[in-house]
């Protein structure tokens, strides 16, 4: 994932860093979703090809053992499981036409599928 053209957003209090390109349309997409109080669910899931799958969703539920965080107006939250698998990764989005999309550059995958969506955690 090439990010030099892009800003990174970090806050050294949550594990997750999101470019400025992922908060654009991620403000697009809150803006289209027209729920109250919508914010951005990060996270992993168990399934997947390799193990753990990521998560990206609006979501308008709080958890009691999540993490929260504010990158320009945008409210995220990733619940304190899924934050180790994600510490020091970087949330990106890129329009490419093959392979555009919504991408996270996680330091602490061992092995990823060809398609970025799932993950193995690196080994302890």
């Amino acid at each position: 994932m090439t990010m030099e053209s892009t800003k990174i957003h970090d806050d050294k209090s949550f594990p997750i860093s999101i470019t400025e390109k992922a908060i654009a349309q991620v403000k697009r997409l809150i803006s289209k979703d027209g729920r109250e109080g919508v914010f951005l669910r990060l996270g992993v899931k168990g399934g997947g090809c390799s193990g753990l799958e990521y998560v990206m969703k609006l979501d308008t539920a709080k958890k009691t053992i999540d993490l929260e965080c504010e990158f320009e107006g945008i409210h995220v939250v990733c619940d304190a499981k899924s934050a180790v698998y994600l510490r020091g990764s970087i949330f990106d989005y890129t329009g490419n036409l093959i392979g555009g999309g919504f991408k996270f550059d996680n330091p602490n995958a061992g092995k990823s599928c060809g398609c970025g969506t799932s993950f193995m955690p690196k080994a302890v």
